[in-house]
């Protein structure tokens, strides 16, 4: 793969082979970001699990205290009195039927989506559109729930949900390279934390395979996983 000059000079300084401290593999993220907008910083973890095994899948949220640097357009399906507090709790479009069909006519301006659990059968017609996207309510992370002033709080203030990948693999964002490298850092540990305690009873020998940070448009930092712990 034939890489742009600003990538190489971004990583000539990088050893492929070390594995950084958390901090510094940070910061060096930070230094090397060489795009012209404001890069994602994002953590991927492999872990000894078998994803094609459904005891072994991995997957929920968490609130990352540092939040992601991003506005989040909010979609809620409600109705009566729930679509009333969704709408007071500041949820960016708020509807039932109206909005499958909206949805179903190519409409997707929205970032995360949150359900009553009344409505999941309206919101299962979408499952082709949403699945595929990430976008699809589920209890396990939070966002099919009653609790809506909860969960739009919580996504504002920058929940992530994660979901293991072929390989054991998951992918997520930390936040922003503009972002100081302690909120980073502190991002990253609430991530793992989250995982940790996720561990499937089914999952035998090493959980945490290995950690990496890169931001968009750079390269994967290896993290020196004993040290995070």
């Amino acid at each position: 793969m034939k890489r742009s000059k600003a990538w190489r000079a971004a990583n000539a300084n990088l050893e492929p082979l070390k594995e950084y401290g958390l901090l510094e593999a940070l910061q060096f993220v930070k230094d090397n970001a060489r795009a012209k907008f404001d890069e994602t910083v994002e953590v991927a973890v492999r872990l000894g699990v078998d994803p094609r095994k459904s005891d072994q899948v991995v997957r929920g949220s968490v609130v990352l205290p540092g939040g992601l640097g991003k506005t989040v357009r909010v979609l809620v399906f409600a109705q009566g009195e729930k679509a009333a507090e969704a709408k007071a709790a500041g949820a960016d479009f708020v509807g039932a039927n109206d909005m499958v069909e909206k949805i179903s006519g190519g409409w997707t301006d929205f970032d995360s989506v949150i359900a009553t659990p009344d409505m999941m059968g309206v919101v299962g017609k979408l499952g082709k559109i949403l699945g595929p996207r990430g976008l699809m309510p589920n209890p396990k992370v939070g966002t099919v729930t009653n609790d809506l002033t909860k969960a739009l709080e919580e996504t504002r203030a920058g929940k992530v949900e994660f979901r293991t990948e072929k390989a054991g693999i998951i992918h997520a964002p930390v936040g922003k390279v503009s972002f100081d490298t302690d909120k980073l850092y502190a991002n990253v540990k609430a991530l793992v934390d989250a995982l940790m305690k996720l561990k499937p009873s089914a999952a035998k020998g090493v959980y945490l395979k290995g950690i990496s940070v890169s931001s968009t448009m750079g390269q994967g930092v290896k993290i020196n996983i004993a040290e995070l712990r």
